[in-house]
Parts: structure tokens; C-alpha cells; sequence
């Protein structure tokens, strides 16, 4: 398919584009041009230089052509070429947007534009391969001379070139197939809807209404790109070099799947006026894509480097980048590697395609594709190396197996290891490869099963366990995923539910063509906002209406098995919570935390019990181990005496460690502290006695008493959070989150004396 495109369109800019038709508020030419301008606007979005666009303008005031003054230039009266062919950018739409507008004529042939239009590719093209097409919209309400309509025809099809008739004025033009027919329709409407209906054909075109092809610009168009050779060279199974039975095919691999990346911003400033001037325009470097514009210059980057200098002056100086070493990233420390031991550690790879292994289907697992496909076809125009390509995809075939290869694509390059899987069609064979994961790509996380439960003993338990759901709930489980099927959900043009709901090929990225979208209606629209989300991107956001509605039924008896009694979650987390029998939690009681709310180690130990020392209860914290045995404390309180005796302890604590402190040494460890001192006041719903603690340590603070200035640490408490435990918090507390916010400012009078009065 040729990558280049000649493509002219022909407007109808007569008087009577200016009226509204069909209930509309805008003209007829501004609905009509919504089609055009998407299309030219796609056209400037892709940035191609090959891809060319020229603009014709008929039923105009004035005429400008080239073939008005050839033959005295009858016929082809109010006919003027808006924009010449060739390639679109932002500058010429801007100025075509201007000189699209409706004249004060009816007078100008269509199929004299046409004729222009034929010449005019044909004088840009020449004898390239190109993409040639030509798109008239017209309202059909001026004449047509149909005299020349079969040399015509002959013309467009001997120059390769697609011709497109949309008629205007909404559906106003009889169209069968969208399910319309216009009443009343004028004599001269009805002549040269016929005319142009066998233009169309004998020329085999296209021929439909704006109202059709408008319809379609919401549905996103799936961009076809030239195949992409990523690999040309052997594929071997063995060494060849070395044994003589080794297997070497002459292949070439070429991408199957891409992934679409979302247009990027450009980064622009507004121009000032020392970088209006030529010189200063000429020496700058332009953006990639994007054209300069008269109010806005592009964004430069300038990076330096600085090391540490005593000597210089602020104790920093600057270095060039070619004298700084190479170093790597190691969690958040920076290690420096030298050139030679870089060499070592580098890979010298040649380009290459080798099979290292085999693997049957049912042994892999789909979860470990990783990026996208691509496809191995034997050598072009190479019969030996389809012949042996063709037995090795026939013999993974037969034995169910995948090919697993090592990949160089060129030389210098890192390796990859993809998985190749036969693929045979009755007149195509290939195989199809997906990268496969590193070791260190693999994450592998436990879970419980869902099915069985093994206990302690190595026991194994089936049913009739609290984590395992009920034969009725199960049933009911499958029932509910049954009422949801969508594998045949969608209607045909019967009106039967046969189609599936979701098919792949329906599927679109909504981020991606929003976006593409909104920028080929900026580009048009300069100053209009921006269109609603067009509803086939919102399609499958949720389910279908109707299908909810199907199985509500089955949700109830779903709800009523699993005993859900309280709470708002989405349809997935419903899933997942009934599927494993989990109930929905009930409101926190009022008080101190229940110890049976603790959830259940999978050991099935009670580690609280083994831990339990009752006749400690009013043992010291250990300021080396504050955390754990304050959280221990707090486990094994009997009332409210007991964890305000340990939030009295760990208050001590922390501002021991606060005074000790040399410098900022200690002040993240006392953080630390504070911060587990609040957690467990809020768990445990005992807001006032925290609030009580840091009212107090705030006020010593400020004072100096803890050995000094220690204000910055006040700073670093504020910016984790650690203020006080307002209402929102812990419904117990009676601070307000405006006096929260006041004590983390300053001292309020009133908390102050609320809250010292007994300390």
C-alpha cells in the first residue's frame, strides 16, 4: 500500500449552505464541515509530508482556477482553488478556516470541480504511486451539466482515483440504507441526485450523506500502519558452524501488535520581544512536529553539573559532563563504576536468532507474556526456506509445544528470550513471539487457597470451615455469573442476543483517542470548548443496564447466602469477598478496641496468649524496645487505667529521647514514636489522651526545656501529621479539625487550658 496520499476536497460554499435544516442552530456548511475539518485536522495531527491536502471551493463569488482561462474558461465560472495540493500544516489550516465561508451566489458546476479537482492531482502526482482521492460535498441545489459524465467517469478510473459524493443538508438526500427519504423534494435536487449516483457507480466510488459520514467520527479509527522488519537474518536451532546437522532458516520478523502512545505536549513559552526579531528565530531549534507560531517559541534545556568545592565560591563548582563517572542507582545511594570494569560488565552480542529450548503449551503460563507480538515468516521469494520454516511450525503444531529463542536484533544489542508459538492458516503460516520475563521481572506473592484449608497438623480441610463458602453459596455464585454472561449479550441486526457483548475488535482505549479527540477539535476550534466524551468510549465503563436488571434477582439470593449485612463496595470487591465467604464488618463499637477483632494469624496461634504476662501489667517500658512492648502493653490492658499508665510511659519516653538528642541525631526515632502513640490512641479510641500528651509536649518544646532550641522538630512533626486527633478522626475526640489545625500553628488558649488542667 502506497504511503502516500493526493487527497482534494470540494466544498459547496453556495448562499444556501448558509440556512439551518433539521431542527439545527448551526448552518448547513458549519454542520457539513465537521466531517471535513476531522478529517484534515487527523491529516495535520500525523505531521506526514506525504500526505497532501488541497481545498476547492465551488458556487463562489469569485473564480480562481487554472482551467478558467484555458478555452475561454466556460463552465467553470465560481470555482476557486482554496488551498493548492500539498502537504497541511497548522498555518494553512488556520488561513483555509478563514476562507471557508458561504458566498451570495447558487451559481457553479460540481462536476467542473471535479475536473479540476482530476487534473490537479494528476499534474502533483504524475506517474507516483500515491493514494488519490477526491471528496465533493455539495447540497445539490445549483445545476449540473451531465453532458461529458462518461469520459468523465473514464478519467477518475483510469487515474486511480477514489471518488466520495456526501450530499448536504443532514439526511436530505435519499439514503436506503440510513432510513431516510426526503418529501417534496425540488426538481433540480432530484436531477442531480441521479447524476451524481451514476458518476459514483460507473466510476465505482462512494457515494452517502454528511449525516452518515458524521455519525462515524465518533467511532475511533484503528490506525493502520507499513509492516516494520525487526529481524532479518537466520533463525538456527544449534550452531551451524559447528555441527552440520544444526537447523538454519533464512527468516524475517516483523511487528504484529504495537502499542499506541498518547500524543505528547510540547512544551512552549510566550515569545519576547528580543526573540521575535529573524536572528534570534533562525538560530533557535524548533520542535519535532510542531510548526513555530507567531505568539509562542519552544522550551530549551540547559543542564549543568556541580560538585562539592570548598574553595569555590557558595562551595559548589561546575564540571563538564564528559568529566563525570558512570554510576548506577542502588536503592537511593548513587555506585560508581569505572570505564574498565564497565567493559567487563557489558554484553558483546552480534546479531542473532537462535532456538534454546522447548516447551508444551499446557506448561506455560499466559500470565508471563510480557510487551508485544511479532511475527516470523520465512525469507521472501525464498521456496527452501518456507519448505524447512514450514515443518519446523507444523511439527511444534503436531506436538503442542513452543519454541523458546534468543534474540539479538543487531549488534551491540541487549538479548531477549521470546516465546514462539505456530500459527496455520490455509494460505499463511508464521510464528508468533512474545517476550518472556527476566527472573527479576517475576514477583511471587502466596495466597491462601480458596478451596481448601490446611491446618497446623497438615491437615486438610474441604468444607464446613468459616473461610470456605457453602455448596448453597457456591451455587448461588454460579447462578449470579451465569445471569452475567456477555460471551452473547449483544444484539444482531435481527435484534437476537447472538453477538458477544464486548468483542476485542469493539474495544478502545478511551485515554488515547480522547485525547486525539480533543486535539483535532482544538486545532479546528480554536476558541469552542471542548465536545463531550463521545459515548462508544464510555460503553463498556459499566455494565449493561438491562443485564444488571436480568440478574438482580440473582445478586439478592447471592447477598442473602453470604449473609452481607452492612456496607458499599463495588460489584468486583462483592466477588471476590463472597467467593472466600468474608463478611462485611460491623461498626466499631464505642470504647476501647475488642480483642477478638484482631484478625486470626494463618499459623492459627493466638500469639497473644503466648506473650501474655499478666503479672506484668504495670511493668516499665524499656526506653531500647519502646514500640513493641508498648504495643504489648497496650494487647493485654484490662481498662482504661492500664493504657493510660503505658501513654504515660511512652509520653516519658519520648521526651527523653527528645532531650538526649545531639543535635537532629534522635528526631526521626522520636517521630517514630509519636506516630505509634497515635495510631494506638486512635484504634483504641482514647483521642484525649494523646491529645493530652502533645498539647503538653508542644508547650515544653517551645519553651526550650528539652536542652535548647528544638523548634525544628515541631516542624518535622507537622510534616508528617502528627498534630492532634480531631472529630473526623476519632469520633471520641473533642477537638475540632479548626482548633487541630490552630494547635498545629500555635498554642490555643482554650485546648491549652483544657488540657493542662489536670497534667
Amino acid at each position: 500500500m502506497a504511503d502516500k496520499e493526493a487527497t482534494i476536497y470540494i466544498l459547496d460554499l453556495g448562499s444556501s449552505m448558509a440556512d439551518c435544516h433539521n431542527g439545527r442552530i448551526e448552518s448547513d456548511l458549519d454542520w457539513s464541515m465537521r466531517y471535513v475539518w476531522d478529517k484534515i485536522s487527523t491529516t495535520v495531527a500525523a505531521s506526514r509530508k506525504t500526505w497532501n491536502v488541497g481545498v476547492i471551493g465551488v458556487k463562489t463569488d469569485d473564480t480562481d482556477n487554472p482551467l478558467d482561462s484555458q478555452d475561454g474558461g466556460e463552465g467553470y465560472e465560481h470555482i476557486s482553488v482554496l488551498q493548492e495540493l500539498g502537504p497541511m500544516t497548522m498555518g494553512s489550516l488556520t488561513a483555509l478556516r478563514d476562507s471557508v465561508k458561504t458566498s451570495n451566489t447558487q451559481i457553479g458546476d460540481a462536476i467542473s470541480a471535479i475536473v479540476l479537482a482530476v487534473e490537479m492531482i494528476e499534474k502533483f502526482t504524475k506517474k507516483l504511486k500515491y493514494n488519490r482521492r477526491i471528496v465533493l460535498v455539495t447540497d445539490g441545489e445549483a445545476p449540473i451539466d451531465n453532458s461529458d459524465i462518461d469520459d468523465i467517469a473514464q478519467k477518475i478510473k483510469r487515474s486511480g482515483i477514489q471518488l466520495t459524493v456526501l450530499l448536504d443538508r443532514g439526511v436530505d438526500f435519499d439514503d436506503s440504507e440510513f432510513g431516510f427519504k426526503e418529501e417534496d423534494k425540488s426538481g433540480i435536487k432530484e436531477q442531480n441526485e441521479a447524476i451524481l449516483k451514476d458518476l459514483v457507480e460507473k466510476c465505482n466510488g462512494l457515494y452517502g450523506t454528511i449525516a452518515e459520514a458524521i455519525s462515524e467520527l465518533e467511532t475511533p479509527r484503528v490506525k493502520s500502519v507499513k509492516p516494520y522488519k525487526t529481524y532479518d537474518g537466520l533463525l538456527t536451532l544449534g550452531d551451524p558452524s559447528v555441527h552440520e546437522d544444526a537447523m538454519s532458516i533464512n527468516v524475517e520478523r516483523y511487528f504484529k501488535t504495537h502499542k499506541a502512545t498518547v500524543p505528547p505536549a510540547s512544551r512552549v513559552v510566550m515569545k519576547t520581544e528580543s526573540s521575535t526579531n529573524p536572528s534570534s528565530v533562525a538560530d533557535g531549534d524548533g520542535m519535532q512536529g510542531v510548526e513555530p507560531m507567531p505568539s509562542f517559541s519552544a522550551v530549551k534545556d540547559a543542564r549543568t553539573y556541580k560538585v562539592n568545592d570548598p574553595d569555590a565560591p557558595g562551595g559548589k563548582r561546575d564540571v563538564d559532563r564528559d568529566n563525570l563517572a558512570k554510576g548506577y542507582e542502588y536503592g537511593r545511594t548513587a555506585v560508581h563504576i569505572s570505564e574498565s570494569d564497565y567493559n567487563i560488565t557489558k554484553i558483546e552480542t552480534t546479531k542473532s536468532f537462535s532456538i534454546v529450548g522447548f516447551i508444551y503449551e499446557e506448561k506455560y503460563e499466559p500470565f508471563l507474556n510480557m510487551g508485544g507480538t511479532c511475527m516470523t515468516v520465512a525469507q521472501r521469494f525464498n521456496d527452501a526456506a518456507a519448505l524447512k520454516l514450514s515443518s519446523l511450525i507444523h511439527s511444534l503444531h503436531e506436538l503442542e509445544s513452543y519454541a523458546v529463542a534468543r534474540i539479538v536484533t543487531k549488534d551491540g544489542k541487549e538479548p531477549a528470550l521470546i516465546l514462539l508459538a505456530p500459527h496455520i492458516e490455509p494460505d499463511f503460516e508464521c510464528l508468533y513471539d512474545v517476550p518472556l520475563p527476566f527472573a527479576e521481572d517475576v514477583r511471587n506473592y502466596p495466597f491462601p487457597h480458596l478451596h481448601k484449608v490446611i491446618t497446623v497438623q497438615g491437615n486438610t480441610i474441604t468444607e464446613n470451615h468459616r473461610n470456605l463458602p457453602s455448596l448453597e453459596l457456591q451455587q448461588a455464585m454460579d447462578d449470579y455469573v451465569d445471569a452475567m454472561d456477555i460471551s452473547s449479550w449483544e444484539k444482531d441486526d435481527e435484534g437476537a442476543r447472538t453477538m458477544e457483548y464486548a468483542a476485542v475488535e469493539d474495544l478502545f482505549s478511551p485515554p488515547l483517542h480522547r485525547i486525539n479527540q480533543v486535539i483535532r477539535h482544538r486545532a479546528t476550534y480554536p476558541t469552542q470548548p471542548i465536545p463531550p466524551t463521545p459515548a462508544i468510549l464510555l460503553k463498556y465503563a459499566n455494565p449493561p443496564e438491562d443485564l444488571v436488571a436480568k440478574a438482580r434477582s440473582d445478586l439478592e439470593d447471592l447477598i442473602d447466602k453470604a449473609s452481607v449485612k452492612k456496607g458499599k463496595i463495588s460489584l468486583a470487591t462483592t466477588v471476590i469477598m463472597l467467593s472466600t465467604n468474608i463478611r462485611l464488618v460491623p461498626p466499631k463499637a464505642q470504647g476501647r478496641k475488642a480483642k477478638g477483632d484482631k484478625p486470626r494469624p494463618i499459623s492459627g496461634l493466638d500469639i497473644d496468649a503466648l506473650l501474655k504476662q499478666p503479672e506484668n501489667k504495670r511493668a516499665q517500658i524499656s526506653p531500647d524496645k519502646a514500640i513493641p512492648e508498648f504495643k504489648q502493653k497496650v494487647e493485654i490492658a484490662d481498662n482504661q487505667a492500664d493504657i493510660e499508665d503505658a501513654m504515660k510511659q511512652m509520653g516519658a519516653i519520648i521526651r527523653g529521647i527528645v532531650t538526649k538528642s545531639f543535635s537532629d541525631q534522635d528526631y526521626e526515632r522520636a517521630v517514630e514514636h509519636i506516630g505509634v502513640m497515635k495510631e494506638t490512641a486512635i484504634d483504641y479510641e482514647y483521642p484525649d489522651l494523646f491529645n493530652k500528651f502533645m498539647v503538653d509536649f508542644k508547650s515544653r518544646l517551645l519553651s526550650g526545656e528539652f536542652g535548647g532550641n528544638r523548634r525544628e522538630l515541631w516542624w518535622r512533626i507537622k510534616s508528617v501529621k502528627l498534630g492532634l486527633i480531631d472529630s473526623n478522626a476519632s469520633e471520641p475526640s473533642k477537638v475540632t479539625p479548626e482548633e487541630a489545625a490552630a494547635v498545629s500553628k500555635t498554642l490555643s488558649e482554650t485546648l491549652f487550658l483544657r488540657y493542662t488542667a489536670d497534667i
